[in-house]
Order: C-alpha cells, then structure tokens, then sequence
C-alpha cells in the first residue's frame, strides 16, 4: 500500500514538476514582454476570476465531492451504475457551468468592479480589464471539465494524464505570446485569447484516455439521480470551505488594486513561486491520497485510514518544510533569475522578492491544508472544513487591515508583502483546526517516533537555512549578473541547500523506512 501509494504521489509530483517548469517558461515570457505594469495587472485579474470559479468547481469542492462517490460506485456497483453516475455529472455539471459562463460574459465590468474595485477610477484599465475577461471567463467551463475528467481517471489510478494536462495550458500560453500578441493593438489581449484556446485543447486531450478506461460520458442531465444529488449536497457547503485560500487571494488582489501599480504582478509572480512546491508535492500527495482514504472509509477500515494520513503528514512535514526554508531565503536569487529580463526591472525584483519571503512563512501550512482536507473530504462531511475556512478567512480579513493599513500609514515599503503575510498567518491557523478537527473525532492517531522525526527535521532544516544564508548573499549582486551567471549560481545553492539537509538527517539517524507507512490490512 505504501508502495502504491509512493509511487502514484511520485508519478502525479513528476508530471506536476514537469507543469510547473513550463509555468515557470510561461512566467519568463510574461515578464520579459509585459513585466509588472498596467496590462499585467488587468491579464492577472482577468484570469484570476474564472480560475477562481475553477478552483470552486474544478480540483476545489466539485473534486473533493465528485471523487468519494465515484470511488464509492467504483468499489460498489457495476460498471454500467459508474457510467451513468458520469454521464449524468457531465450533463448537470457541463449545463450548470454553461449558465455561468453566459452570466459571467454578461456580466464581465460588475466582475470586474467586485475582483479589482481599484481599476474603476482608471477608465482604460477597466475598459481593458472587462474587454479581457469576455475572452478569458469560458476557460471556466473547459477547465471545469477538465478536472471531472481528471477526476474520473485519478479514481482508475489513471494519475499521470490528469498532472500532464496542465503543461498545455502553459505551451499555449507561451505560443500565444509569440504568435498572437504582435497581432493586437494592446498586446496583452493575445494573452486572453489564449487562455480560452487552452482550455479547449485540454479538454481534447483526455477524451481519448477516458475512452480507454471505459467511462467517456455521454452527459445527460441529472438532476434527480441519486449519485448526482449526494455530490451536489456535498458540494454545497464545500464550494466556501475548498476555497478558503483563493479566497484569501481574491482579497488579497481587491486591496492590492488600491496600491502602487504592479503590486498585482509582484503577487502573481510571488504566487507562482509558492505553487511550485505546493503543486509538485502537495497537490500530488492530496491527490493520491483522496481516493484512497474514500475507500477505507467506505470500508470502514479506521486503522488503514489513519495510517494512510499519518504516512502524507510525515512526507509533508520532511518535505515541505525545507522547501519553506529555501524558498524564504532565495526568494530575490530566484525572482531575480527567473524574471528580471526586459520590462521586469530591478525595483519589480525586490518588491516581488519581499512578497516570496512572506508566502514562504506560510507555505507549510498550505501544504498541510491540503493534505488534511481529504481526511474530511473522503468521509464525505464537509460542514467541518467550512466552518474552519470561514473562522479562516475572517481572520485574513483582520489580519490584512492590521498590518496593511499601519504598512501604508507610516510609508514602509513593500505593504503588498504584508497581504502575503496575512494570507500565511490565516494557512496557519486553518491547518492547527483541521489538525485537531481530525484527532477530536478518532480518525486520525499519530504514528510512533513522531517527536523523534520532527526533531531531527528541524535541526536539518537549521543547518540547511544557514548555509543558503551564507551563499545567497545581497541581492544586488544577483542583479549584476548575467542570465547564466544567476541560473549557475542559483543551481549550486539549491543542490547544495539538498545535499546539507539530506546528509544531516541521514547522519542524525533517519532512513527511509521511517517514512514508509505502517502496516495495516488493506481495504478491498
């Protein structure tokens, strides 16, 4: 089971990483020919709205109530009961998300006023913006299926197809600079419409694959099929508490819309630093775990449930932590190589560099959310995780006016830092609540040799921050440097950040057999 489990969270975290090294190109690309002025700003708040929407009916609450059904009929019922589930989510889903689309088009310069109220005092930035979004918001739609299907082919342990299909939204997007852009008065506006056209190509891609294991829907609408109404309740309450972190990042935008232009761009760019590691790891780990802890829960296998959650926490906890540590101290080297070309100047370096550090706080705690989430999820109670996304958001609510409002009042450079900060505080606590949601109700027990492991995890991550400290240096001589200069010199930090905490921890006694999981029978 260990092993399985090792090996999907390996494969999914693979394709991931490939994902996410063309994001970083897409990135690269953005910030050469756009940087961090006007027209990123509107691009980043016109793609924004409908990826929000997706993180609400795509991999957010639809996933997490699609999933434990589908494995549920999967493990319980024929195959024809499994097709019919799907056809009737594909029919229900694809027409509701239809709806949205058409109302979200209409209704694109109220969206626009919601997201970024900064923009309406400037006429040709919410012209803009609203002129983007017409092109960008049906991305809702495709992508939305994209992930039923995705999550079709996860419950078949079909992993590797759902994490390779993000890398050709980044291939179209780094096309559509090239080859769409020069053709439009405002460049950025090539950028929209590739957006739309990616979601398209996505979707096409994994036709095919669900075809193979059997399952290409046929959508019907459902409205009254059984299956399909237990994943609508299920969704119900889950679309808020899912989304507590994209909606930490909406807030995070409307506040930035009222600072200093460009402030939404060194979020962004912040933002997709910090989506590396959880994409590559974290998203993976959640991913590969959901579906089994939905079949030990429909199996009623208390024991290999908890085993299966302690094995993700330790994984998170040995991995995550030091991707924490690196990320906080080589966020300028790693702005500085990864975008300061052409529009993107030094001043962008460092203000984006600030905001890399502040997410970086909270980047353990994202990762735990998104590894304890599925505790819930996979037992289908989804009130819990809203009720501590609520108490979550309101809390990044008042944390954004504490620090934010004195950052402005007294002139302290960087206040968009500060949103990140608050967004890290508020991960923390939804993590702890979780934490402790699950251990109150007994279906999480931690595992032997926890406190042994997380010491030895600290102590290496102690001696690996002091060493990147050492090497990273000032950021001015990063910016000196030529493009191979900085990719060298990052590179050997980064290896040489790996092998210091890996050999202190191998030294300190720890082997991989204390990260495998503990035995328990399998839930058939």
């Amino acid at each position: 089971m260990s092993h399985s489990l090792a090996k999907s969270t390996s494969v999914v975290g693979g394709m991931t990483l490939g994902s996410r090294v063309m994001g970083f190109a897409r990135d690269v690309v953005f910030a050469r020919f756009f940087g961090a002025g006007a027209g990123m700003d509107v691009f980043v708040v016109a793609f924004q709205i409908p990826n929000f929407l997706r993180r609400l009916f795509g991999e957010g609450a639809f996933s997490q109530a699609f999933v434990p059904v589908l494995s549920e009929y999967e493990s319980r019922r024929s195959h024809e009961e499994v097709r019919g589930l799907a056809d009737r989510v594909a029919g229900t889903l694809g027409l509701i998300l239809l709806a949205i689309t058409v109302a979200g088009v209409l209704l694109a310069p109220m969206l626009i006023l919601l997201f970024a109220p900064g923009f309406s005092g400037e006429e040709d930035k919410f012209a803009l913006a609203t002129g983007m979004l017409r092109l960008t918001f049906p991305y809702l739609l495709f992508i939305s299926l994209v992930a039923f299907a995705g999550g079709i082919l996860n419950t078949y342990g079909r992993f590797a197809v759902p994490a390779f299909t993000p890398v050709l939204l980044n291939l179209v997007m780094i096309a559509s600079v090239f080859l769409l852009a020069p053709y439009f008065d405002t460049p950025v506006y090539g950028l929209a419409v590739g957006v739309f056209i990616a979601g398209l190509v996505q979707l096409a891609f994994q036709l095919p694959f669900l075809a193979r294991v059997g399952v290409l829907p046929r959508p019907r609408w459902g409205w009254d099929h059984e299956g399909v109404r237990r994943i609508i309740r299920l969704m119900m309450p889950a679309i808020f508490g899912s989304s507590v972190a994209q909606i930490n990042l909406i807030v995070d935008r409307v506040i930035a819309s009222f600072l200093t232009t460009g402030s939404i761009s060194w979020l962004y760019y912040s933002d997709r630093l910090l989506e590396f590691p959880l994409g590559v790891f974290a998203i993976a780990l959640a991913t590969v775990i959901l579906p089994g802890l939905s079949r030990h829960h429909a199996a009623a296998s208390t024991e290999a449930f908890s085993s299966t959650l302690d094995w993700a926490l330790r994984l998170a906890v040995v991995v995550a932590l030091p991707a924490s540590v690196g990320l906080f101290f080589l966020a300028g080297p790693m702005v500085a190589t990864l975008f300061n070309y052409g529009a993107f100047d030094a001043h962008d370096v460092r203000m984006a560099g600030y905001s890399v550090m502040a997410y970086a706080l909270g980047l353990m705690a994202f990762t735990l959310v998104k590894v304890l989430a599925p505790g819930y999820f996979s037992r289908q109670d989804t009130r819990t995780p809203v009720r501590i996304s609520v108490i979550s958001m309101v809390t990044n609510i008042v944390l954004n006016i504490a620090i934010v409002l004195p950052m402005m009042h007294y002139g302290i450079t960087a206040p968009h830092a500060g949103l990140a900060l608050a967004t890290g505080l508020a991960a923390v606590l939804n993590a702890t609540m979780l934490y402790r949601g699950l251990r109150r109700k007994g279906v999480y027990t931690p595992g032997d040799g926890w406190g042994w492991l997380f010491g030895r995890v600290m102590v290496a991550n102690l001696v690996m921050a002091a060493v990147l400290w050492w090497l990273a240096g000032d950021i001015d001589g990063w910016i000196a440097l030529a493009w191979t200069e900085r990719a060298l010199r990052l590179s050997a930090c980064v290896v040489a950040g790996m092998a210091v905490y890996l050999a202190t921890l191998w030294l300190s006694g720890v082997r991989p057999r204390h990260l495998v999981m503990r035995p328990v029978p399998v839930a058939e």
